[in-house]
């Protein structure tokens, strides 16, 4: 943790944080699979309610066989030191991940070149960009979720391949449009049990639980 620690960067936005998360040679074989994927004749759910485009990555296995420990070992302690308050006493204890895909050369009723500023349904979130080529498309972070500022400010962050970007999930922020070429990133929002129990993120109120196989949103039953 400590050599982690030394080659965090801190950005411009109120605590966002970036640091290497993939080596290029991952990255390329990632979206080697991942173009494997999109051709297969099979169904396959939407990342979330936003984007038009993109995988989840537990219809790939990617949870089990990797997402699972990344999270508890490295994901998991570091958020902990970054914001202790919104990893609660239970810890990030579950999370989705998924691939959003920003595409400037299809058809522009059924992809995405960008994303309007907006919150996650997660306490904290990762987001790293795969690749490929692709020109403009940076992320930028306004103010959290309910804080209204006399003159706001956007602040931007530039992706970089394999490089990963850590931040609130409650931080407002949005993707500007790619002009060129196409992009992936994969999200991962991560969920502590003991935070979202007391207060729904999404609704602001206590939540009303039913019952799900698998992670869900994240709650837990008391």
């Amino acid at each position: 943790m400590e050599g982690l620690l030394q080659i965090i960067s801190k950005e411009e936005a109120s605590r966002v944080y970036s640091f290497p998360v993939f080596t290029d040679e991952f990255c390329r074989r990632f979206l080697d699979e991942l173009d494997h994927f999109e051709r297969l004749d099979l169904p396959k759910g939407r990342p979330n309610t936003m984007n038009n485009t993109g995988i989840l990555l537990a219809e790939l296995g990617f949870d089990d066989h990797f997402m699972n420990r990344f999270r508890e070992h490295y994901l998991q302690p570091l958020s902990a030191l970054l914001y202790p308050e919104w990893t609660g006493s239970s810890g990030l204890d579950s999370h989705r991940s998924h691939i959003v895909t920003y595409d400037a050369t299809g058809p522009t009723d059924r992809t995405d070149v960008g994303l309007s500023t907006h919150f996650d349904n997660a306490e904290v979130t990762l987001n790293v960009s795969l690749g490929k080529e692709y020109s403009d498309g940076e992320l930028y972070f306004g103010e959290m979720k309910g804080v209204v500022v006399s003159n706001p400010r956007l602040y931007p962050y530039y992706h970089k391949i394999g490089r990963g970007v850590i931040h609130r999930g409650q931080h407002m922020h949005g993707a500007m449009d790619i002009t060129d070429g196409t992009r992936y990133n994969i999200i991962v929002w991560m969920r502590s049990s003991s935070v979202r129990n007391k207060l729904c993120p999404r609704c602001d109120q206590s939540p009303t639980l039913i019952p799900f196989e698998g992670y869900g949103d994240g709650f837990t039953k008391q």
